[in-house]
């Protein structure tokens, strides 16, 4: 009995320890296969890795055949060139001053598909003179003095070359503010899609720097704004924000210009449409009378971005957005992340931009809302715009072909007889800096 208990405790251990090996074969089998099926995927990664390296992209090769078919092109008119060069000097005397072929024009079609070395160096003579020129205006009345830098609407990309550039508000920024949310690592059909304001993902990523920052930095940046007729610029921010009231985060702004400055029968209802173009000039003369800051979507360029005190190494303009922007992009070494880039939806364009429900252009209508000034209220409104005409180079005489000669009292007052013309002249760039030390950073 007591010998075939033993037995069967013997058996019990056996059973025990064979279960327990049985486990643990089962257990690295298991592993074995995990860790055998984790080489193989990370083999076929490598595998298609190396596949994609040696096989170029798509945008590698458009690119490539873009480049090929300009190349063919330049050597195309060479040749032609040099044709007509050979019969010229075998016509004699008379034939070679046979005009040769003028030059193809500087165009601002897309960046992607206008490009040349030619192109490049008239581009590149006419940033320097911009420059030059601004800088003559500032050191003619001492700018740097009366505006020191302002940083609140830098954006400041050091991972990209340092790049630097001041967003001027209602200046074709939609599209350089596309161009950051790229650099920022957004994708393009997010961009797209997304109901965000391009300003509020921008800034998730690039927030307002510090002075110092900016300072420390600006010496090997590559820095940058776009500027846009002073008159145009105030005009389309009129037309998008207060025109008709339709703009919700500004309507009540427009309704205080209107009770301000509208007339209205005794006892009757204010109009419910937004101030006129006229009331929205006179609001920002008093405005700017009384030292206060303007919005950024009308505050001068010379205190916003204070260009006398940042050495911006380009200036671009609207006028030549898409030839300055290539320039900018090629400059900082970005065509592989920038060129070539798919426009934005139509919607989405006229939503960003901050584009009129009309799709007219406010250079287009300027003519026509000016009509509705008199001489001196736009000598007045000079006042407070002259120093950006002349830090970029704009002509400010042609509006006042634009306006009446005469102001509504003058014409009130010499009502028995013909209108006087206003004896007003012109307001110097000296009278317009008076008050102009007041205004700081745009809100």
């Amino acid at each position: 009995m007591l010998i075939r208990l033993r037995y069967g405790r013997r058996l019990q251990t056996y059973l025990k320890i064979g279960a327990c090996v049985l486990v643990g074969l089962c257990y690295f089998a298991f592993l074995f296969r995990e860790s055998l099926n984790a080489y193989e995927h990370r083999e076929r990664a490598t595998a298609a890795e190396l596949e994609a390296d040696s096989e170029p992209s798509k945008q590698q090769l458009k690119l490539k055949r873009q480049q090929l078919q300009r190349q063919r092109i330049l050597a195309k008119q060479q040749e032609q060139g040099k044709g007509i060069a050979g019969g010229n000097a075998s016509a004699g005397s008379s034939s070679s001053q046979a005009a040769a072929p003028p030059p193809p024009p500087a165009t601002t079609l897309n960046p992607v598909y206008e490009y040349s070395e030619e192109l490049h160096s008239r581009t590149e003579r006419e940033l320097q003179r911009r420059s030059e020129h601004l800088a003559a205006v500032c050191d003619r009345y001492k700018l740097q003095e009366k505006y020191p830098p302002n940083p609140w609407e830098f954006f400041v990309s050091p991972g990209h070359n340092n790049l630097v550039w001041c967003n001027v508000f209602k200046a074709a920024s939609s599209t350089w503010m596309y161009y950051f949310n790229i650099l920022a690592g957004y994708d393009v059909k997010y961009l797209q899609r997304t109901e965000t304001q391009p300003l509020e993902l921008a800034r998730k990523r690039f927030p307002r720097p510090e002075l110092g920052e900016l300072m420390e930095l600006l010496p090997s940046a590559l820095s940058f704004l776009f500027v846009r007729d002073p008159f145009e610029r105030i005009l389309s921010a009129y037309r998008n924000k207060l025109e008709g009231n339709k703009n919700t985060f500004y309507k009540a702004l427009g309704n205080k210009i209107v009770h301000r400055y509208r007339m209205r029968n005794l006892g009757g209802p204010w109009p419910r449409c937004g101030p006129t173009f006229e009331e929205f000039v006179r609001f920002l003369i008093a405005e700017h009378a009384a030292g206060k800051r303007f919005d950024e979507h009308w505050a001068p360029v010379y205190s916003f971005c204070t260009p006398c005190s940042v050495n911006f190494t380009i200036i671009g303009k609207t006028e030549t957005f898409q030839r300055d922007s290539e320039f900018i992009i090629r400059q900082a070494g970005l065509e592989s992340l920038l060129l070539g880039l798919g426009k934005l939806p139509q919607r989405k364009q006229r939503k960003i931009g901050n584009q009129a429900r009309s799709g007219v252009k406010s250079e287009a209508l300027v003519e026509r809302y000016f009509a509705d000034l008199d001489r001196s209220t736009l000598d007045q409104l000079l006042k407070i715009y002259r120093i950006d005409f002349e830090l970029f180079d704009y002509d400010y005489r042609r509006y006042y072909d634009m306006v009446h000669p005469w102001s509504l009292e003058q014409s009130t007052a010499t009502s028995g007889g013909p209108a006087v013309a206003s004896t007003s002249t012109t307001p110097s760039i000296a009278s317009g800096l008076a008050g102009h030390s007041t205004q700081g950073q745009a809100t």
